[in-house]
């Protein structure tokens, strides 16, 4: 095993949960300008979602500001209701057959290199929504071809069935986040169980080895320092070739609280750990969340998207 990052275990019932001052290297910047603009009319014609409209993404200035979105499909309700998310929850509507076409339309009109489709959790439907998420890679690659395709999916309960829905369509990369480590899972996803996303993450591999996997953890939220490494360590065994691991940031009181700030010495740290055990990438900062960096991940490692658009 590598030298991994450590500290020493601390009690989580004793933590004080009083709010914490943000540090300095934490700076967000808000959405404006007339390419923001722009874009939210896009998507209000389309009568689109995005999960950084929906969950509060700190990235949204800077995204919209450049162009770029990340799709939430599925409708805007969950029927999870997970402890760090500000996507609402509740009986969702039918799903909309016509949304791939919409969300594939404006993709054309942003004229993206690289779109980055997720979605709310369907526990209703046994296949979890999986057909929709094919549509949409289907219907991405005929209207803008060369465009490459991350689709960060709910873990469908596990089922291999719904997964080989979405994985026939051959995403570029397949995103699945672990968010947290086991310890916190029922505190942080309730609905949700760490064994769902390691078949979800090691059947994505034995699908399509060809297909980048990706997951993605949030840290602040009580966890220890050599817990993240051993969920990093999983990861690497279920085969998942790209890290991503961010700050997480409170997006209300009603949400849980951040147990601690990480200082950017301990991302690098934790960065480097991650490459020595073998991630093909690893994003890791604070700010840092799925689709950062996306494009350039699958230009420098995807053999799917080379096959399809190879001169």
């Amino acid at each position: 095993m590598a030298n991994s990052p450590t500290r020493d275990r601390v009690n989580p019932d004793k933590i004080d949960t009083t709010p914490l001052r943000r540090p300095p290297w934490i700076k967000v910047r808000a959405p404006s300008g007339e390419t923001t603009q722009w874009l939210n009319q896009l998507m209000r014609q389309k009568e689109l979602h995005t999960v950084c409209e929906e969950a509060g993404c700190p990235n949204m200035g800077e995204c919209w500001g450049s162009g770029t979105a990340t799709f939430l499909m599925l409708g805007s309700i969950c029927t999870r209701s997970c402890g760090f998310c500000d996507v609402k929850h509740g009986r969702p509507e039918p799903l909309d057959w016509s949304e791939p076409e919409r969300v594939a339309q404006a993709v054309k009109a942003m004229g993206l290199q690289h779109a980055v489709i997720t979605s709310v959790n369907r526990d209703e439907r046994t296949d979890g929504g999986a057909p929709i998420f094919a549509l949409v890679i289907r219907r991405i690659r005929q209207l803008l071809p060369g465009c490459s395709v991350e689709v960060l999916i709910p873990d469908f309960k596990s089922s291999l069935e719904a997964l080989s829905i979405v994985m026939d369509a051959r995403p570029e990369i397949l995103n699945h986040n672990i968010e947290t480590v086991p310890r916190l899972f029922k505190q942080v996803q309730p609905q949700d169980h760490y064994g769902w996303s390691r078949s979800a993450l090691i059947n994505a591999k034995r699908l399509n080895k060809d297909v980048l996997t990706k997951s993605g953890l949030m840290l602040g939220l009580g966890e220890e320092l050599d817990e993240v490494t051993a969920v990093m360590e999983d990861l690497r065994t279920w085969g998942v070739d790209i890290l991503t691991l961010g700050q997480y940031l409170q997006p209300s009181r009603q949400h849980l609280p951040i147990r601690r700030y990480y200082t950017l010495d301990e991302f690098e740290q934790l960065k480097q750990f991650g490459l020595s055990i073998g991630f093909k990438w690893v994003e890791s900062a604070p700010l840092v969340r799925s689709s950062y960096h996306a494009a350039e991940q699958v230009r420098a490692l995807s053999k799917v998207h080379h096959d399809l658009y190879a001169a």
